[in-house]
């Protein structure tokens, strides 16, 4: 992926230096008011050191402004740049700008205008508007705040532990979290969350289902329109979002964890379900071709 030299987005937050301080204490996203212990954040590990793994529905919290219970407050100081020889910080601000710039045009095209979110570059721990972020949950995005949350750390993670090497296996990463903040404004996940609220668990995993396989299909969109912009993906680089895509289903980590294949449980998709939407969005360029929630078996 030819990233150097491209433009570097101005909506980056570097709170690497400030440590994880926030009104829960560091103890991890608290549900309903409760303290969540080393078990939780296990589990929520387990279920997915995944792209687009959003704690606040691997932890079964809220969708919209906050968590019950999170008095969670921002610095009192704004958060620096990345530093300038951060190589890792700017590859994440290259493909956040590069986000930026394709659903700008694809909202104008629609008539509307985007609101670009914001991205925080944390370690270990970070407050946000959805509770206190764990670097074990993976990168998430708080709709409370509405911005993506990554410790640089995951990448490693992606490499060594999930066998997902590649510079664009981690562009898939942003792309996805960046395409909740999409569904966001397209009115998507207030729509969704208000009816997981009223549903029962299969219910409200089959809905998580659907979420997480529109969000990558919409990252298929957005790699099309980046690559038919830019040209700047080389030979492999398709291969390894794919291949970053079918080791984190949820068939594939489950088996990998316990053995099993639990399919009522899954919240983010098989690993075929994650490779074909990706790949619809990859091929059609078309955020029409993305509706999950209409397809009978997506």
């Amino acid at each position: 992926m030819k990233w150097e030299g491209q433009r570097e987005s101005e909506n980056v937050e570097d709170r690497r230096g400030r440590g994880g301080t926030g009104g829960s204490g560091g103890r991890g996203l608290p549900v309903g008011g409760r303290g969540i212990g080393l078990g939780t954040i296990v589990v929520a590990l387990i279920a997915g050191w995944i792209f687009g793994i959003n704690p606040l529905t691997i932890l079964g919290g809220l969708g919209g402004g906050g968590m019950p219970g999170a008095a969670v407050t921002e610095p009192a100081s704004p958060a620096a740049r990345p530093p300038a020889d951060d190589a890792a910080a700017r590859f994440v601000s290259v493909v956040l700008a590069d986000t930026e710039d394709v659903w700008r045009r694809l909202f104008q095209e629609a008539g509307s205008q985007y609101r670009e979110p914001r991205l925080v570059l944390f370690r270990g721990a970070v407050p946000t508007a959805c509770g206190t972020g764990q670097a074990a949950m993976g990168p998430f995005y708080c709709p409370g705040d509405q911005k993506v949350y990554i410790d640089l750390g995951f990448f490693d993670t992606l490499r060594s532990r999930l066998g997902a090497p590649g510079d664009f296996a981690q562009a898939y990463v942003i792309a996805h979290e960046v395409a909740h903040h999409v569904q966001g404004l397209l009115g998507i996940t207030g729509r969704v969350d208000a009816l997981r609220g009223r549903a029962g668990e299969a219910q409200a995993n089959q809905l998580s289902v659907r979420v997480e396989l529109q969000a990558d299909c919409l990252a298929g969109v957005w790699a099309h329109h980046s690559q038919k912009g830019k040209g700047w993906l080389e030979q492999g680089d398709i291969d390894e979002a794919l291949n970053a895509a079918a080791r984190i289903g949820d068939d594939t980590l489950q088996r990998r964890q316990q053995g099993t294949v639990v399919p009522e449980t899954f919240t983010h998709g098989s690993s075929q379900q994650r490779v074909s939407w990706f790949r619809r969005g990859l091929q059609s360029g078309s955020v029409q071709q993305c509706n999950t929630f209409d397809a009978r078996n997506p």
